[in-house]
């Protein structure tokens, strides 16, 4: 009986272990978790390399946006397929210490066409991002039509 439950161990560790032996898709070095709008956050960005050259300005962390005079929000995009298909990590919180906003961390998935990142939450909201010259300029919509704009700073 002693030996079933080696053997179905030695089977979850090859298991693992061919899971393994494929090899990712080449990235950066892993962030250690940062603190974006009071909600700490670990990523990892792909290597621009592998990012097509139309879409490697938007690759990265966005920061020291404000929606309001109390909503922090950063936005990290951590790869970007060549079909436009980008991995999205939106942060949201309150804007300082004595600002009562609740926050999250939502990973997601835009879509880049038209030199524009666009994406929507689960309650609707939409999010528009288009580069600057050094910013992405943020467009959040509600569903209630409500728009609200900010700049996002590229943090390195």
């Amino acid at each position: 009986m002693i030996h079933h439950p080696v053997a179905l161990s030695c089977l979850v560790l090859l298991a693992a272990a061919s899971a393994t032996a494929q090899a990712p898709p080449p990235m950066a070095e892993p962030q250690a978790g940062r603190v974006f709008c009071e909600q700490n956050v670990s990523y990892r960005l792909a290597d621009p390399s592998t990012i097509p050259e139309s879409y490697q300005r938007f690759l990265g962390a966005w920061t020291d946006a404000a929606w309001d005079a109390n909503t922090c929000a950063a936005l990290i995009v951590d790869d970007v397929k060549s079909d436009g298909t980008a991995s999205i990590i939106y942060v949201y919180g309150p804007l300082g210490p004595n600002t009562r906003v609740s926050g999250g961390v939502l990973h997601g998935t835009g879509v880049i066409s038209d030199d524009e990142l666009r994406f929507q939450n689960s309650d609707g909201t939409q999010f528009t991002f288009r580069p600057t010259i050094a910013d992405l300029v943020g467009l959040m919509t509600t569903p209630k039509g409500q728009t609200y704009q900010a700049a996002f700073k590229k943090t390195f």
